[in-house]
């Protein structure tokens, strides 16, 4: 039996969970999964990394399972380098990061996934080395919410949300309680998928605090979608008018984070929402406010727009044009720059269609 088998049979049985169940979570069978523990088949970083997201909710050893789910053996060295350099740059300091959070907020903006995920499971990894403070818990809250977003599909994102929405209730802050929330459901509701559970988080949300804040803003936006999902027009465009409200108190001057809302991020929420809907005048109004506001560097929210629009075309009846219109932008984005959400919505433009 490898060693590395035997670790994440231990995490697997310590946290009560059968081979069934991480299987049915993952992409894998649990007779393959029985030959990795047992060490006829190879533990590979995407078989590690599936039995971290399984074994997500489950109450097991936090930093056992951050640390060998979240980056797999072949990035042993490098996680002690970069321990070791924290280290000794006095990295670990409640400000320090806090910004490096928001950095990854701004960076989730402008780079890919892929490029994004490495750097910061390496980050978490040391982050949950210091979770012993409720700044610090806030921090990872917010991290973690972003890795969930860099992940494959929405069943790995949820898994990463709910561990968000655990670290912000250890942080005790209430904004930040709320804004995960907020945000786990705006990015599940935009996406069409897992809309129940969409639901769920945006309900907490709202529950949580009435103040208008960033974190009800998602919510709301998030709350519409659901609606439009569901074909309950006056429900979606009766939240669309509350989440606008909202936006109006707390938009965000800050043009490029993931933390924040500004007018060109909104416009976007609402452009999908249109389209999703069908209606030709608020979304094309919404497209058009995102395009002119819209940071050129954000090519890849550019690609939102486009598709949308192919969206919109096929919910008018033109389902070849739509269909023809979002794949001509899908493939005209580098295929580094495309994230989960974008092929998403690609699909659902191409299920309006048939």
């Amino acid at each position: 039996m490898s060693d590395l088998g035997a670790q994440l049979r231990q995490a697997r049985t310590e946290a009560g969970v059968t081979l069934a169940y991480v299987a049915a979570r993952s992409c894998y069978s649990a007779t393959h999964l029985s030959n990795v523990e047992t060490g006829r088949r190879t533990a590979t970083d995407d078989v590690v990394l599936a039995y971290a997201r399984a074994l997500g909710g489950a109450d097991v050893n936090r930093r056992q399972l951050l640390a060998a789910g979240v980056v797999g053996p072949v990035a042993a060295s490098e996680l002690i380098r970069t321990g070791f350099s924290a280290a000794l740059h006095g990295r670990g300091a409640e400000e320090d990061w806090r910004e490096r959070v928001a950095q990854y907020g701004r960076d989730y903006m402008e780079i890919g996934a892929d490029a994004l995920q490495g750097r910061l499971a390496g980050d978490l990894v040391i982050m949950q080395q210091h979770l012993d403070t409720p700044p610090m818990w806030a921090s990872a809250a917010r991290a973690l919410a972003v890795y969930g977003k860099t992940t494959k599909d929405p069943g790995e994102a949820i898994s990463w949300y709910d561990l968000a929405a655990t670290a912000a209730d250890r942080s005790g802050e209430l904004d930040v309680r709320v804004w995960v929330r907020g945000r786990a459901a705006i990015a599940l509701a935009y996406e069409g998928a897992a809309l129940n559970v969409a639901k769920r988080y945006s309900d907490e949300a709202i529950a949580l605090s009435d103040r208008p804040s960033l974190g009800r803003l998602n919510a709301l936006m998030a709350r519409a979608h659901v609606a439009a999902g569901r074909g309950d027009l006056t429900g979606a465009v009766a939240s669309d008018e509350d989440a606008r409200r909202v936006f109006d108190r707390v938009a965000s001057d800050e043009l490029v984070s993931d933390f924040a809302v500004p007018a060109w991020r909104m416009a976007t929420f609402r452009s999908m929402l249109y389209a999703r809907l069908g209606i030709v005048g608020p979304g094309g109004e919404a497209q058009e406010e995102a395009d002119r506001l819209r940071p050129a560097s954000l090519t890849r929210f550019a690609t939102h727009i486009e598709l949308h629009r192919g969206l919109m075309m096929a919910k008018s009846g033109d389902s070849a044009g739509g269909v023809a219109y979002a794949r001509r932008a899908w493939t005209g984005l580098p295929a580094d720059r495309r994230s989960q959400t974008l092929g998403l919505v690609l699909r659902e433009v191409e299920r309006a269609a048939r």
